[in-house]
C-alpha cells in the first residue's frame, strides 16, 4: 500500500503547489487515491463528497461556538481539504481529467469560500471574539451578523472575478484539463523588486490558502483573526482585480488597449 501510494504521489504531483499540500495533505491524499481506485467512484463524487463534507464543518462551525467545538470543526474542514486533493489526484492517476471536471471542482471551491466567510462570523455572533477594531466583542453583537453578510458578498464578488479574467476571450489563453496557475508559466523575477514582491505574492497566497493554516489560528483559539485577515486579503484582491479591469476596459475608443493576456493573474488560491 505505501509503495502505491508512493507512485499515485509521484505521477499526480503538480508543477506548481503550496508547501501544505506537498509535504502534508497530498501524501494524506495518496493513501485515500490508492484506496478509491481499486473502487467504481468516480472524480466528481468525490468533489460532491469533499463538498457535503465541508457543509458539515461549517455546520459544527457555528453550532458548537466555542474553542473545543472549532478544532472538531477544522478537523472536518481539513478532510473536506484532503478529499479536494483526491478527486483532481485521482481524476490523473486514472487518466480521465476533463475540463468539465476541473470546472467543477473550482466551481465547488467557490461554494466553500463564501460558506467560509459567512459561517465563521455568524460563528462569533454566537460566541463572542475579536472586532475588526481589536477589541473584544460581545455574543449577539449585530456588527457580526453585518461582517457575515459583507464578507459574503466579498468572496463571491471575487469568485466571479476570477471567472471573468479566466475566460478565454479575456485571458487569451484557451481553457485547459490542468488547474489555472498550472498552466501559467511562472517566470523567476531577476531584480530584487521583483524577488521581494514574488515573495510578498507567496505569502498572501498563504493567507489565502485558508486550509494551510486555518488549524493553527484554531489551535490558538483565534479563529477571529483568521476571518478579518481573510476577508482583508479578498477585499485587496478584488479592488487590484476592478482597478485592472478599469485601465483595460475604461478606455476611450482609439486608445490602444492592453494586450489579451489577463490584466490582473488570480491570486486566490482557494
Amino acid at each position: 500500500m505505501i509503495r502505491t501510494a508512493l507512485e499515485i504521489y509521484r505521477t499526480t504531483r503538480k508543477k506548481h503547489d503550496l508547501v501544505f499540500n506537498v509535504y502534508m495533505m497530498r501524501p494524506v491524499a495518496a493513501f485515500v487515491v490508492g484506496i478509491f481506485a481499486k473502487t467504481p467512484i468516480t472524480p466528481n463524487q468525490v468533489t460532491l463528497l469533499n463538498l457535503f463534507v465541508f457543509v458539515v464543518s461549517m455546520a459544527l462551525l457555528v453550532a458548537i461556538p466555542d474553542y473545543r467545538g472549532g478544532l472538531i470543526a477544522v478537523a472536518v474542514l481539513e478532510l473536506s481539504y484532503c478529499l479536494d486533493c483526491v478527486d483532481g489526484m485521482l481524476a490523473r492517476f486514472k487518466k480521465i481529467a476533463s475540463k468539465e471536471g476541473h470546472l467543477f471542482d473550482f466551481f465547488t471551491d467557490e461554494i466553500k469560500a463564501v460558506l467560509l466567510a459567512a459561517a465563521l462570523p455568524i460563528r462569533f455572533w454566537r460566541g463572542g471574539g475579536l472586532g475588526f477594531d481589536g477589541t473584544e466583542w460581545r455574543p449577539g453583537t449585530p456588527t457580526f451578523l453585518l461582517a457575515a453578510t459583507g464578507a459574503a458578498i466579498i468572496l463571491a464578488s471575487a469568485t466571479s472575478l476570477t471567472n471573468f479574467v479566466r475566460r478565454p476571450e479575456v485571458s487569451g489563453r484557451a481553457q485547459t484539463v490542468e488547474a489555472h496557475y498550472e498552466a501559467v508559466v511562472e517566470a523567476k523575477p531577476t531584480s530584487l523588486v521583483g524577488r521581494i514582491g514574488g515573495l510578498v505574492t507567496t505569502f498572501l497566497r498563504f493567507l489565502n490558502h485558508y486550509p494551510s493554516h486555518i488549524w493553527i489560528f484554531a489551535l490558538l483559539g483565534r479563529l477571529d483573526v483568521m476571518f478579518w485577515v481573510y476577508a482583508a486579503i479578498n477585499l485587496l484582491y478584488l479592488g487590484r482585480g476592478w482597478l485592472g479591469l478599469i485601465l483595460r476596459f475604461g478606455r476611450s475608443p482609439g486608445v490602444s488597449q492592453p494586450s489579451r493576456e489577463a490584466t490582473i493573474d488570480d491570486d486566490r488560491a482557494a
